[in-house]
């Protein structure tokens, strides 16, 4: 009996936290009663709550069983797509983690909002990590799901029996890993490319590059480390001569500096080549019918059918964050993802025999590194409407879509915040009694500026809380130079031909068989077997 009932006190969550804080000595028992603990128990039922409205019925039992039933209606009538996957376009949210989701939401519209992709018929989970690391990095990561090969931390196009940043263990073609692109190419079909980081960086080099080091995008880097710029070439001339790179039909992004010698500009940055190269130029005259631009009113004035092989970089580095570019008006020669995507779309829809697009939102990963969660959550929300006009572009019926992440962020979404409360405010007050915000980093160069002499400084007094909340970057708890990586699962929401396959716990390699099965692409099983 007496073990019946420390069981049922147990269960009944009386024993889940202590009331006293363990760690302050002087604490009054009593500061943690149930309503601080969980502040909105005794709150008022109301429809109402600082200016934002519930939906009245949402206070009904009816509301909820409904829209429950309506789902698993919906997904019991749901039919199979066995087709094959003509198209295949997969879209990588650099470091958009849950919790990047779950404010990406409420900045959307709500709570209860959905991005573009969250209502997607299948969803799965990626294992992230990489062989020699527990918390990846964007270089590996796009070697699993591009070429489906796990490999090691700051590697791209190799396997993990290449060490990192040797000089010749990237020449060793039995090192070698071909992507998803490479393969589509193989099949005599298309391939492209569009980022909003440089063309040259981690996630779109895992499409087309072989190196032992992401760092090496131009012939300087690889020098700097110690190996022959001769005998290793660097990502910018994997791009321009190499056997993917050279047959891309759609390239788009940034990073001209890459591709251009320390002599020359574009988009008013000096280039970094010690070789006096001018990529651009030489990537020009393979072909008298390419074509090259430079700013968003020479991409969207392209006639697609006029367009045999396009290649557009739009800044020295990354692309801007958007809401940057929405301050500084530069639309006009900074194209948004969106515009990217839905021209690359159009051009690569003309192709009878179908072709794989690889769209990357890759400032999301930015704005968390620099601890400035409303540039990531912001790029987040374009990444979403990105997909949604493509969604508007493609056949479903013959068009597999896959939206993943790489790896997650340290970002953190807590406190007991209002509903429809502002996602970039304060969450509530917290035992120092100075408030504290909803979003925050387990660790990140912002740790200084939120702790001053030991103490918690008060967020909401910070330089820029108001005029400048787009640059301010978020409380971390750990300082660093750079915040870190997160080690958790990523989603993948699926739609399309054989999109049934992404579902349960998967390894992130994974991800580039089941596209390639889907479109009868790679060495391995194919839809088309079975058709």
């Amino acid at each position: 009996m007496k073990l019946l009932i420390l069981i049922l006190f147990i269960s009944t969550g009386c024993l889940a936290y202590p009331k006293v804080n363990p760690y302050v000595e002087s604490q009054n028992e009593d500061r943690f009663s149930d309503f601080d603990m969980h502040p909105h128990v005794h709150r008022q039922h109301t429809s109402k709550i600082e200016g934002f409205a519930f939906k009245e019925e949402e206070l009904t039992s009816e509301y909820w069983m409904n829209n429950a039933k309506a789902l698993v209606e919906e997904k019991v009538k749901r039919t199979l797509n066995t087709n094959k996957a003509r198209n295949v376009i997969m879209f990588l949210g650099d470091g958009m983690s849950h919790y990047s989701l779950a404010a990406a939401r409420l900045l959307l519209g709500g709570e209860d909002a959905k991005l573009s992709f969250e209502t997607f018929p299948y969803t799965a989970s990626s294992m992230t990590y990489c062989v020699d690391v527990q918390v990846a990095d964007s270089a590996c990561t796009a070697t699993a799901y591009l070429s489906g090969v796990k490999t090691n931390d700051g590697e791209i196009g190799v396997n993990a029996n290449a060490t990192y940043e040797n000089c010749y263990d990237g020449l060793n073609k039995a090192n070698h890993v071909d992507s998803i692109a490479a393969w589509f190419q193989k099949a005599n079909r298309s391939s492209g490319i569009v980022t909003t980081t440089r063309i040259t960086h981690a996630t779109p080099a895992g499409a087309y590059a072989h190196t032992t080091s992401r760092d090496w995008e131009d012939d300087a880097k690889v020098q700097e480390s110690g190996c022959s710029a001769t005998d290793n070439d660097d990502i910018a001339e994997q791009l321009v001569f190499g056997e993917t790179g050279k047959n891309l039909k759609v390239i788009l992004g940034g990073g001209s500096r890459h591709f251009i010698g320390k002599s020359l500009t574009e988009h008013n940055t000096a280039g970094r080549r010690l070789d006096e190269k001018n990529l651009i130029y030489e990537w020009e005259k393979m072909d008298s019918n390419r074509t090259f631009v430079r700013n968003r009113a020479q991409l969207m004035g392209l006639n697609p059918k006029d367009v045999k092989q396009l290649f557009g970089l739009f800044n020295g580095d990354h692309l801007s964050y958007w809401i940057d570019v929405q301050r500084d008006g530069t639309q006009d020669t900074m194209p948004s993802l969106t515009d990217m995507t839905t021209k690359a779309i159009d051009i690569l829809e003309l192709e009878k025999d179908g072709y794989f697009l690889l769209v990357e939102g890759g400032r999301i990963d930015h704005g968390h590194h620099r601890t400035q969660a409303k540039h990531a959550v912001t790029e987040a929300v374009e990444f979403s409407r990105a997909i949604e006009a493509a969604l508007k572009k493609v056949n479903l019926e013959e068009t597999l879509i896959v939206v993943t992440a790489d790896h997650g962020h340290v970002m953190t979404m807590s406190g007991y915040a209002d509903r429809g409360g502002d996602i970039f405010g304060i969450a509530g007050k917290a035992t120092d009694d100075k408030p504290y915000m909803t979003l925050s980093y387990a660790n990140g160069e912002s740790f200084p500026q939120h702790s001053v002499a030991g103490e918690r400084v008060d967020p909401s007094k910070l330089n820029g809380y108001i005029r400048n909340l787009n640059d301010l970057k978020f409380p971390a708890t750990v300082p660093r130079e750079d915040e870190t990586h997160g080690g958790e699962d990523v989603g993948i929401w699926s739609i399309g031909p054989w999109s049934h396959l992404f579902q349960g716990t998967l390894e992130q390699n994974v991800i580039a068989h089941i596209m390639a099965y889907a479109s009868c692409v790679g060495d391995g099983i194919k839809a088309c077997d079975n058709l």
